[in-house]
């Protein structure tokens, strides 16, 4: 379910062991700055309160780069007058922190202080928003992320230059690289490829209406990446039997999302799919899913990548849809930011979830008008929603029809520049499995770190 995101056999990135430890510290940079916004928010209220923060309305918790279920609900400032004021409260996993989602929009550092400084960490008695700015912590916060605003360059196992930097929760956040990271990236290549997490529904939407929309990016090509074992899954077979031959399973699951792949022309997109090759997929598995892309007017290619690495996505990179030089005049995001936030989620989930309709909690409904009343209503909204399913249930599986997405809350991310609508069971706080993958990890006495695979 979850990997490092750095690849894998002929084809992956390096130092891949570091990348998925602490590489630079960049998580270890947002962490304390995100953690010590939190402490001068309870220092303001023990040191006498100046700002008139509602305690009961303090909306920043803390940070912590690690799966643990333990610390979603806490209660803070217990032990005595000296230990400040006992109030609920949490942690959320650095990934999901607004810093991290600011690293990554900031254009440069002068936009990464102002986006610090929008803030918002709580509210007072009467409403009004009390911001980073207020409590004087943007410079502090700045300086603790003087060398992590800086994109880190690594390289493919054949030599090739990639950019990992930043790594926004790509539910809670827009799952996509900073914006510094890819201009880099543009300023010394001729073809730049960017991932967006979370399957096209969540990252692209997301890295269009967005990433693109503050970076000033207008891409010419998308890739959409898919696997046999995916469709099987969707077709009806069990998760643990997705490896075995099931034509019947995977042809159930191609029809089910058979309209997925013309969503790309939603943003006027060129769009060419990757087969994702894995050694369990048979000859007479990959034919179909080229047959029915080619029946759509997609191109459809296998990419085999993992085993042959470059050579194996060479016939992708060659099947562009349309020959010649791409056109980026035709990029069109999904939604215009001054439309209505309930008109902005209405959109997204009907264009890209085929919901029919988007439905209220009492708590969503208040969030929304609230959140317009405040004047953050022509921000872009980044929608939390489960990356198994199209619809917001993960249990839905194919392409689920006449259903409705439900906004149970809408949280405000004021500095990273977008309003978060929060649909099902979406945690900020992962908890690890039964079988924690720190049980395959070691240390040997040479300093060497070890990991032994299932």
């Amino acid at each position: 379910m979850k990997g490092g995101g750095a690849g894998g056999g002929a084809s992956e990135m390096l130092p891949m062991m570091d990348i998925n430890l602490h590489f630079n510290g960049d998580f270890h940079a947002v962490s304390s700055a995100h953690n010590l916004l939190a402490a001068m928010v309870d220092n303001h209220l023990h040191h006498g309160n100046a700002l008139g923060i509602d305690s009961r309305r303090v909306t920043w918790k803390r940070v912590v780069d690690m799966n643990d279920r333990a610390l979603r609900d806490i209660i803070i400032g217990l032990g005595g007058r000296t230990e400040g004021i006992p109030r609920e409260s949490g942690f959320d996993i650095t990934a999901a922190s607004e810093v991290m989602a600011v690293l990554c929009l900031a254009d440069g550092i002068q936009d990464l202080k102002t986006r610090l400084g929008r803030i918002v960490v709580g509210y007072r008695t009467d409403g009004t928003p009390v911001t980073a700015k207020d409590l004087g912590a943007v410079g502090a916060m700045a300086a603790l992320l003087k060398e992590a605003v800086k994109p880190n360059l690594v390289q493919t196992t054949e030599g090739v230059p990639a950019f990992v930097h930043g790594g926004p929760f790509a539910n809670i956040a827009h799952g996509t690289n900073t914006i510094n990271a890819t201009k880099a990236a543009l300023a010394y290549a001729d073809i730049v490829v960017t991932e967006a997490g979370f399957a096209f529904e969540l990252g692209a939407e997301k890295f269009f209406d967005i990433n693109c929309q503050y970076g000033g990016f207008a891409p010419a090509c998308t890739v959409l990446v898919a696997t046999i074992r995916a469709l099987k899954m969707h077709g009806g077979k069990p998760l643990a039997e997705v490896s075995k031959p099931d034509v019947e399973a995977m042809t159930r699951g191609l029809l089910q999302h058979g309209e997925a792949p013309r969503e790309h022309h939603k943003f006027g997109q060129d769009c060419v799919v990757a087969i994702n090759r894995f050694p369990t997929d048979t000859a007479k598995e990959e034919v179909e899913p080229q047959m029915h892309c080619e029946a759509l007017g997609l191109k459809g290619v296998v990419a085999e990548t993992f085993s042959e690495g470059r050579q194996g996505l060479h016939r992708a990179g060659r099947s562009r849809a349309r020959p010649g030089r791409p056109d980026r005049a035709g990029f069109t995001p999904l939604y215009d930011w001054n439309d209505s936030i309930e008109n902005k989620i209405a959109t997204v989930a009907r264009e890209m979830y085929g919901a029919v309709a988007v439905d209220y909690t009492a708590r969503g409904k208040r969030d929304r008008l609230q959140l317009e009343k405040a004047g953050f209503g022509k921000l872009p909204v980044c929608i939390a929603k489960t990356q198994q399913s199209l619809s917001d249930n993960p249990a839905l599986l194919g392409r689920p029809k006449d259903f409705l997405v439900t906004v149970r809350e809408i949280q405000l991310a004021a500095g990273a520049g977008f309003i978060i609508p929060i649909t099902g069971e979406i945690l900020r706080m992962p908890g690890l499995p039964k079988v924690p993958m720190a049980s395959r990890f070691d240390l040997s006495d040479e300093g060497e770190v070890l990991f032994s695979r299932p």
